[in-house]
């Protein structure tokens, strides 16, 4: 029986494997020793003598670029009371492991998982847990990797030869590129559940002789804390299988891509059924399979079937185009927006045509009203010369005269001319009598511009033609 006289708490200090067991209390009324309560329910206490340390899980573990990624975290011997903290891992290379940055909003978080919005590259994350008080905390849990296919991260990895499968015992380069000094490779295999760096790494390069345990996930991690696309490599157990010879970076939508099927001693093959997503999707004679423009669908799991035998399958992806930003993508062909253009534009210099030809018709034909023509040749035969005689006749049917005064020899020496011209409708003469014409009147000036003068006289070279167009009773 464990004691603890005027308390209603028992704290153990310092837990260890002697602590656990079933525990249950009862209160004593302080007047008298001999009244108490009944016991309590019993509570059962296990103490480890390891400590209990959180597993992290990430979803998905391949990123579309811009996806989330939601991070579980999960204790051993669950029980309530835990909080939970969440970081990112930065790359150490100068120690061989690698630091850890808390999250936004990451410290002491009351659930169990974190979703990181607008995930684009490859990243490695862990979290531990704590509870009590003072609190004490987990160890953190074992870094967990979200991998994206994505090159245009400021690190990247190139495979040569530039496929995903390959036989056992091949040579293979993995080399790091960008503007960085230091480089390490990583890789996860799957089957053991194990993260591992490059054993043989010269400079930015990791050279690999294959085997079965090669087949896993690889990404380059630089000294300044980057981190590269991933790729997938997988090793043919069957040495006497195929393989199929497909891209190791997603294949842009709209590209051409050709997979084929190769044996170690023999790389070109015929009679090869090529599979996508398990469905026969050709029989092809020459071993190869084209697209020839890739598109969204195309993205899956490919194999190929040579003599019976099957190669492992692999993934192919398939990166779209994207607009920039504020854009919208559009499907419109080229040809129609060249079509547009050229349209508008040929309606433009149509227009601008037909604006010059009217200017330049303007200018030699106006048609002003008569009482202004009048109003405004009188002013100018006032002030210009006042010996000018200007006569104008009523139209009638049937008529043809011309008239021509002027007085001054200065100005018809100077070529200035005023012809008033009446014309008249033969036809409607015998009609003069009895109807009276109801005339519309029209005043041509045509300035005859090809005329030399000089630049002290105004030009006054005016036909002037009075025009009947019809008659009506009145």
């Amino acid at each position: 029986m464990i004691k603890a006289p005027n308390q209603n708490e028992y704290r153990i200090r310092s837990a260890s494997s002697s602590n656990s067991g079933n525990y249950r209390c009862k209160g004593r009324m302080k007047s008298s020793q001999h009244e108490t309560t009944e016991w309590s329910d019993s509570v059962t206490l296990t103490v480890s003598d390891n400590e209990p340390r959180p597993v992290l899980t990430v979803s998905p573990s391949w990123l579309s670029p811009g996806a989330s990624v939601t991070l579980n975290c999960e204790v051993e011997h669950p029980s309530a009371g835990w909080s939970f903290y969440w970081y990112k891992a930065v790359p150490d290379l100068s120690e061989k492991s690698s630091s850890y940055e808390l999250l936004p909003d990451g410290s002491g978080t009351a659930q169990d998982s974190y979703i990181i919005h607008g995930q684009t590259h490859t990243a490695g994350y862990v979290c531990r847990a704590g509870r009590g008080d003072p609190e004490y905390h987990t160890d953190h849990s074992q870094p967990k990797f979200v991998w994206s296919a994505d090159v245009h991260s400021a690190a990247s990895l190139t495979v040569s030869p530039d496929r995903v499968q390959h036989f056992i015992s091949d040579s293979v380069s993995l080399t790091c590129e960008g503007n960085f000094t230091e480089w390490r490779v990583r890789k996860f295999s799957e089957d053991g559940r194990l993260y591992s760096d490059c054993r043989r790494m010269t400079g930015s390069t990791c050279d690999i002789n294959t085997s079965k345990s090669d087949t896993a996930v690889y990404w380059c991690e630089s000294g300044s804390g980057e981190f590269s696309s991933a790729v997938n490599i997988t090793v043919q157990n069957d040495g006497n299988g195929p393989i199929l010879v497909s891209p190791v970076h997603p294949v842009t939508e709209g590209a051409s891509v050709s997979l084929s099927c190769s044996l170690r001693t023999q790389k070109i093959l015929s009679n090869v059924f090529f599979y996508h997503n398990d469905k026969l999707i050709q029989n092809d004679p020459r071993g190869e399979l084209k697209i020839s423009a890739v598109s969204k669908s195309d993205e899956g799991f490919y194999k190929c079937q040579y003599s019976g035998r099957e190669s492992a399958q692999s993934w192919m992806s398939v990166k779209v185009t994207v607009a920039p930003s504020g854009s919208k993508r559009t499907s419109c062909p080229v040809w129609l927006v060249v079509g547009l253009v050229c349209g508008v534009s040929l309606l433009l210099i149509f227009l601008l045509v037909m604006y010059r030809y009217r200017k330049a018709k303007d200018l030699c034909f106006t048609g002003p009203i008569q009482s202004d023509i009048n109003s405004q040749d009188s002013t100018r035969n006032h002030g210009d010369n006042q010996d000018e005689t200007h006569e104008y006749k009523s139209l009638h049917p049937g008529e043809y005269e011309l008239y021509e005064t002027a007085h001054h020899s200065e100005d018809t020496a100077n070529g200035d001319h005023h012809i008033y011209e009446t014309i008249h409708d033969l036809e409607d003469t015998a009609k003069e009598e009895d109807e009276s014409p109801e005339a519309t009147y029209s005043l041509i000036a045509v300035k005859d511009f090809g005329m030399e003068r000089k630049h002290h006289k105004p030009h006054k070279s005016i036909i002037y033609t009075d025009v009947n167009t019809g008659t009506a009773g009145q």
